[in-house]
């Protein structure tokens, strides 16, 4: 039996198909055919539950409306609940990029749907007579309808998931905001020094970045929620009941959680992915300040001794193989690196959208690849961020006091009294002579110790 097979067929030809698998022809096709990533699409289980949740309610609608008789109702909704618990996912072994807009991944649903539902029955496998993965499982549906839906599902749960990520990496970020708060530090501007401030200031801004993006994927899901489930093949419902399509996504919301709605016009939601290029730019927008933010952390834990040295991170690694005692900032430089692939992730997909052509766009499983490979990879990232770089950060406060009296600007605080021409001298001196702005002060007996040290103080300079 380890060698076993059943034959299928299709109006292509006939196939072999293993006597174990619960896919078909249409699937094996499609394995054939497409090897492009070498994986397949199980790499993404909540997409592959998400199918699952639309065939189940697409399976409830359709007996309700006498289509299917209770008992295959029966079997294709206890099928999917069995792949929505996480059986069964090796079973979807189609290429998640792939020709057909999306067909080969539905197939590969209906098919292990249908060949499950009928060992439920206590029937053979591909006894289609029974229950047919086109006429049963797919019944009122079309690829262009059901996978799209299928792939907003995941969006709007992995989005969930993202948020939960940024939420702890912004925590982190005020954790230290908290601890530095005390630490006071020169301010850049264009790497120059501008003027003091807190080294928890410079955190707290990180935290409100992250909280601002967090916000914005709150709007992504509202728009995620308005599906196409009921257009069928290019929106007009071919093939579908009356009534079909409000009870359909009713079903949905039930079998989701989710207060999913069907699009104003199902037949410009067939063809339009504008939402796809938003949660694109939202993504590229967040991995954009996360990566800015690496490059802060990377200058100023840089050096140590030739650099800003004003903080440490945590040691994880040596880091080279020459140099006895380097370690490099490892997780700030993989966050640049995930932020590189999302911005070019982006590209892809602007270019995928604006491919699509009359009433489809084909081009929907690259976009759902590259948006689902990108929301996992951010999510990771910003745990590894958190967790291996932002908690062990030290600061060097000795170092942090030094720079702001080294420094030339903190003559900016002393313009409403000496006025603007001294101060510029003052400046202009120092930086000749390599003296501090505070001990030429002090000669030139501007203003008296007492008076200077209380302008100098880290709450003025502040405020």
């Amino acid at each position: 039996m380890e060698n076993a097979f059943r034959v299928e067929k299709d109006f292509l030809g006939e196939m072999d198909i293993d006597v174990h698998a619960y896919y078909g022809i249409q699937t094996l096709r499609a394995k054939n055919n497409f090897n492009i990533t070498d994986t397949n699409i199980s790499l993404f289980p909540t997409f592959i539950k998400s199918l699952a949740k639309v065939k189940k309610a697409c399976a409830i609608t359709n007996y309700a409306l006498e289509d299917l008789s209770l008992e295959q109702k029966d079997a294709i909704v206890q099928a999917c609940d069995e792949i929505i618990d996480g059986k069964l996912h090796e079973q979807f072994i189609v290429d998640p990029i792939q020709g057909g807009a999306g067909t080969s991944s539905n197939m590969n649903a209906n098919e292990v749907i249908a060949n499950r539902a009928l060992e439920i029955l206590g029937h053979p496998r591909a006894s289609y007579n029974i229950i047919h993965p086109n006429n049963d499982v797919n019944m009122s549906q079309s690829t262009n309808d059901a996978y799209p839906t299928a792939i907003k599902i995941t969006l709007h749960e992995l989005i969930y998931k993202l948020k939960d990520s940024l939420r702890y990496l912004r925590d982190t970020y005020n954790e230290k905001a908290i601890e530095f708060n005390h630490v006071l530090k020169m301010g850049r501007t264009q790497l120059q020094d501008a003027v003091p401030m807190t080294l928890g200031q410079e955190f707290r801004t990180y935290a409100i970045m992250v909280d601002e993006d967090i916000y914005r994927l709150r709007e992504a899901q509202e728009l995620l929620r308005l599906v196409n489930l009921g257009a069928t093949a290019i929106g007009t419902g071919i093939n579908t009941k009356d009534h079909y399509r409000k009870m359909v996504i009713k079903n949905l919301r039930k079998v989701t959680g989710v207060d999913f709605d069907n699009s104003g016009d199902l037949i410009e939601a067939t063809q339009d992915t504008g939402i796809f290029v938003h949660v694109s730019g939202l993504l590229k927008r967040i991995v954009i300040k996360m990566s800015k933010v690496s490059n802060d952390l990377r200058l100023l834990s840089s050096g140590p001794r030739a650099g800003f040295n004003e903080i440490n991170l945590p040691p994880l690694q040596p880091g080279s193989s020459i140099m006895p005692g380097k370690v490099n900032p490892v997780i700030p430089e993989v966050v640049n690196q995930v932020a590189f692939e999302v911005i070019g992730a982006d590209s892809t997909i602007s270019i995928a959208c604006e491919g699509g052509q009359l009433q489809l766009n084909v081009f929907e499983p690259l976009i759902a690849y590259k948006l689902f490979t990108s929301i996992n990879m951010m999510r990771r990232s910003c745990r590894a961020l958190a967790d291996k770089c932002i908690k062990g950060i030290t600061a060097n406060e000795d170092v942090c006091m030094e720079n702001v009296l080294n420094s030339i600007t903190i003559i900016t605080y002393l313009n409403p009294i000496l006025g603007y021409e001294t101060c510029s001298s003052i400046a202009k001196e120092a930086l000749k002579t390599n003296k501090r702005v505070y001990d030429l002060i002090l000669e030139k007996e501007l203003i008296t110790k007492v008076e200077l040290d209380e302008l100098l103080l880290p709450a003025n300079m502040l405020h």
